[in-house]
């Protein structure tokens, strides 16, 4: 099974993607998954599928449940005075903003946070264990923001986004309907938000024609805003030091948690098992109780440590590139 396939031949993986279709079987069935379907895809499928079948998903997101908002910024400092007002304005619960460089999602996520926003980004440069926990924190409602490339996003699969902000406007129509499929799902509704400059204009022009739309630019919010304080994630997230390799099971902390004299059900949300961690998420006002219980306790007959996660993942890779370089 390929997946991505139209993102890993715009990052440069031709020769990665043919070497390992020549080391599988000539007897094989191969699926092949794809946003998009460009003319590339087309020869890609003709070379290594035979017999094939193509199908199409239906276009799941209309009007009425993704309500699209456009805004005319004049500089990058305008442009992140804008988010703050559409956060500050709708308050939502889990946001996906759409940077267009892994700088960028480190510098916006930090700028936010600056402000008392709960913000988090995911990009290239972060170790599988940090991008699993960053996702884990996002999806479970204990960070608010998620500030995120496309490539980093692909394969973000969050129930329940409240919204989509396209930071900067993507060159390409298909991307932008792809970027703000991710909210307004299951009968849902979701709110998409476009910055753009000026020098944007001929993006918006394209994106207009594309999605059979006159773009107006609206009225940013009243920056009266600015003066209040973001809206804080109602959960939090604890890390619990036994996973799947301890046969652990969800059932198992969720168990623990609310046995006698234990917290509420209501209190507890997803939990996440990995092979030697799990996560957990509770209301923030049963973060100590839940703790006392996860390590006072035990876990299928072993103690374990449990602890509240807070603030940023370290960029791993780009400190050990940094320590090479003093060597």
């Amino acid at each position: 099974m390929l997946d991505e396939a139209d993102r890993m031949l715009e990052m440069g993986f031709q020769k990665e993607l043919d070497a390992i279709v020549e080391a599988t079987p000539l007897q094989r069935q191969t699926l092949l998954f794809s946003a998009t379907f460009p003319a590339e895809i087309g020869a890609v499928a003709g070379r290594i599928m035979h017999n094939s079948k193509r199908v199409t998903a239906a276009a799941a997101h209309d009007s009425t449940t993704i309500v699209q908002h456009f805004y005319r910024v004049d500089d990058d400092g305008a442009r992140l005075t804008a988010l703050r007002l559409l956060l500050l304005q709708h308050q939502p619960e889990s946001t996906v903003v759409f940077c267009n460089t892994k700088k960028e999602t480190r510098e916006l996520a930090e700028a936010l946070r600056n402000y008392k926003f709960s913000a988090l980004a995911i990009h290239g440069d972060l170790e599988q264990n940090d991008r699993d926990r960053t996702l884990v924190r996002f999806a479970n409602k204990s960070v608010a923001v998620l500030a995120a490339t496309d490539v980093a996003a692909r394969g973000l699969d969050i129930n329940a986004l409240d919204a989509v902000v396209n930071y900067h406007i993507s060159s390409d129509p298909e991307v932008h309907v792809h970027r703000i499929g991710r909210t307004g799902r299951a009968g849902s509704t979701g709110l998409a938000f476009t910055l753009y400059g000026d020098n944007e204009r001929h993006k918006i022009d394209r994106l207009g024609d594309y999605l059979e739309l006159v773009i107006e630019a609206e009225e940013l919010p009243p920056k009266k805003l600015l003066n209040t304080s973001p809206a804080q994630p109602r959960m939090a997230t604890l890390l619990v030091t036994a996973g799947k390799k301890q046969k652990i099971r969800p059932g198992d902390i969720l168990g623990a948690l609310t046995g006698q004299q234990g917290i509420a059900g209501k209190q507890v949300g997803k939990i996440n098992i990995f092979p030697d961690s799990s996560y957990v998420a509770v209301n923030q006002n049963a973060v100590s109780a839940a703790l006392k219980i996860l390590s006072q306790g035990k876990l299928k007959g072993r103690s374990v440590k449990a602890r509240k996660i807070d603030g940023q993942p370290t960029n791993s890779r780009r400190l050990e590139r940094r320590k090479k370089s003093f060597r």
